[in-house]
């Protein structure tokens, strides 16, 4: 669920990842109202992103993650407040594949 004026944000982190990344598959989950009250919430929203994609292939988890942070760097700056990412190159089992959505 995205609390209101967040669903214009996730938009602008799908159009950024799409930009820099081309993954084959993305998915941002807004975890904000789970945080409701938490004092850093105020500053920015709480995102979940999933994805994969070719850029990932034969990198390290913290080579992904700066990619996934340089592509989203202009929204770090106040709009998101934490972002969890789950980032795989094709091909790759996930952890949590079979986890219910």
């Amino acid at each position: 669920m995205s609390l209101p004026g967040n669903a214009a944000l996730v938009a602008q982190l799908r159009s950024a990842l799409e930009r820099a990344l081309t993954p084959r598959s993305l998915e941002i989950i807004d975890d904000s109202a789970r945080h409701a009250g938490h004092p850093g919430a105020r500053g920015g929203g709480h995102f979940r992103v999933r994805l994969v994609a070719d850029a990932f292939s034969g990198r390290s988890p913290l080579e992904r993650h700066r990619l996934v942070y340089a592509a989203l760097d202009p929204l770090l700056h106040g709009a998101v407040h934490a972002l969890n990412i789950e980032a795989h190159a094709p091909g790759e089992a996930t952890a949590d594949a079979s986890r219910p959505r």
